[in-house]
C-alpha cells in the first residue's frame, strides 16, 4: 500500500452549487463584485464555499468573461521613490475598481517593447507605462488588440497613446521664476533623460523664465535620472571656474546626490553658497536634512486620473487618446535662496506663486 499522502481534487463551482443548494451560476454571481445576487443566496454560497475549500479560478473566469482584471505596469525607475508611491497608489485605487497590478520591469533609456510579449500572455485589461518610453510599434499593436494604454509621467510626440502628465513646462518655468526672483545671476540645470518628454518640458520652461529676463547662458550636464551620474554631473559644474549659483536639478532623486557632493565634497553651504531647486516632492525632499525646494507631482490625482481613463476605455471598449497635464505647487524650504514676495502659506506648506 502506498503510504503517500493522497491529492484531494479541486472543489468545483458545481459541488458547491448542490451543497448551496442553488444553481451553477448563482455560485459564479456570488463571486463577481457587484453582480445581482440576494443577501441571501449570497451568504449561503460563501457558507458552501468555505465549508468544502472552495476559491474561484481566476484563470478560468478570464477564458469565460473575456477580461482578466489585471492591469500591467511597467516601471523601470524603482530607485527614485517617487515611483513606490506611484504604485501604492495605483494599487490601491486599482483595487478599488476590482482590479490587480502586475508589475512588469521595463527600460528607462529605451522602448518597452521587449516586455510587450510577456504582457500579452496575461491577458491583461490595460497597460500602464511609466518612468520607460513607448515605441510607435508597441503603440500600434496594443491598439490591434484592443487594450487601453496610459502613459504615467510621460507623453508621446504621437497623439493616439493616453497620457497622465505634471504641467512639467509650467513648473520647470515657475522655478526659474522663483530663482530670479532670489536675486541670483548664473544658472545651471542638470538634466534627467535628454529624450524624455518630462526632462524636455521641465527645461523648457526654465529657459523661458531665463529668456524673459534676459539670461541665455546656461550651464547643462546631464544625469541620466540616476544617483551615480547626478554625482559626476554635479562635479563637472561645480568644478567650473565660474560655477552657477543656482542649480535646478531634473528630480529630487538627483537633486539629493547633487547636494551631497556639494556639501561633503565641496564644502559649500546649500543657499548660502549655492541653490539647489527640483521636481517632484518625493520624500527625502521633505526631511529636514535636505529640504529641498520643489515643485510637487500631485500623485493621487494623477492616479485619479490615470484609472479613470482605462477603466472608461475598457468599460467601452472604445480606445480614445486623452491627454491630462496636472498643475502642481512650488513648495518652498530650505535649499535655495528666498525670494523677497510672492511666498505664502497654505495648508502647512510654504508655496511660491508669483
Amino acid at each position: 500500500m502506498d503510504g503517500g499522502v493522497t491529492k484531494r481534487s479541486p472543489v468545483t463551482s458545481s459541488q458547491v452549487a448542490d451543497h448551496a443548494g442553488v444553481s451553477q451560476s448563482a455560485v459564479s454571481r456570488a463571486f463577481t463584485p457587484g453582480a445581482s445576487i440576494s443577501p441571501k443566496t449570497r451568504a449561503r454560497v460563501l457558507a458552501s464555499a468555505k465549508a468544502l475549500g472552495y476559491r474561484p479560478n481566476a484563470i478560468a473566469r478570464t477564458l469565460i468573461t473575456n477580461r482578466s482584471r489585471i492591469i500591467a505596469v511597467v516601471m523601470a525607475y524603482l530607485e527614485n521613490l517617487f515611483y513606490p508611491d506611484v504604485l501604492e497608489e495605483l494599487g490601491r485605487r486599482l483595487a478599488a475598481e476590482n482590479y490587480h497590478v502586475l508589475l512588469f520591469t521595463g527600460f528607462k533609456d529605451r522602448d518597452s517593447d521587449p516586455v510587450f510579449d510577456q504582457i500579452m500572455q496575461y491577458r491583461v485589461d490595460g497597460i500602464i507605462l511609466a518612468s520607460t518610453s513607448l515605441s510607435s510599434e508597441l503603440s500600434e499593436e496594443c491598439m490591434v488588440a484592443g487594450i487601453p494604454v496610459v502613459l504615467f509621467n510621460r507623453t508621446t510626440e504621437r497623439d493616439e497613446t493616453s497620457s497622465v502628465t505634471t504641467q512639467n513646462r509650467e513648473g520647470g518655468k515657475l522655478l526659474g521664476q522663483f530663482l530670479l526672483a532670489g536675486g541670483h545671476r548664473s544658472y545651471g540645470y542638470i538634466a534627467g533623460l535628454e529624450n524624455s518628454s518630462t526632462n524636455r518640458d521641465r527645461l523648457t520652461g526654465f529657459r523661458e523664465a531665463l529668456s524673459a529676463a534676459g539670461i541665455v547662458d546656461l550651464e547643462i550636464r546631464t544625469g541620466n535620472f540616476s544617483r551615480v551620474d547626478a554625482e559626476a554631473a554635479a562635479r563637472e559644474m561645480l568644478s567650473l571656474p565660474n560655477r552657477p549659483e543656482a542649480i535646478f536639478v531634473a528630480n529630487d532623486h538627483m537633486a539629493v546626490a547633487v547636494m551631497d557632493v556639494a556639501r561633503y565634497e565641496y564644502g559649500l553651504s546649500i543657499s548660502r553658497d549655492l541653490s539647489i531647486v527640483g521636481f517632484d516632492n518625493v520624500g527625502p525632499a521633505r526631511w529636514p536634512s535636505y529640504g529641498i525646494t520643489t515643485v510637487t507631482q500631485p500623485i493621487r490625482q494623477m492616479v485619479e486620473a490615470t484609472v479613470d481613463i482605462l477603466m472608461d476605455q475598457i468599460a467601452s471598449g472604445e480606445i480614445e487618446a486623452i491627454h491630462k497635464a496636472i498643475p502642481g505647487e512650488l513648495i518652498v524650504r530650505e535649499s535655495a535662496r528666498l525670494p523677497a514676495t510672492g511666498i505664502i502659506e497654505t495648508n502647512g506648506y510654504r508655496v511660491y506663486r508669483p
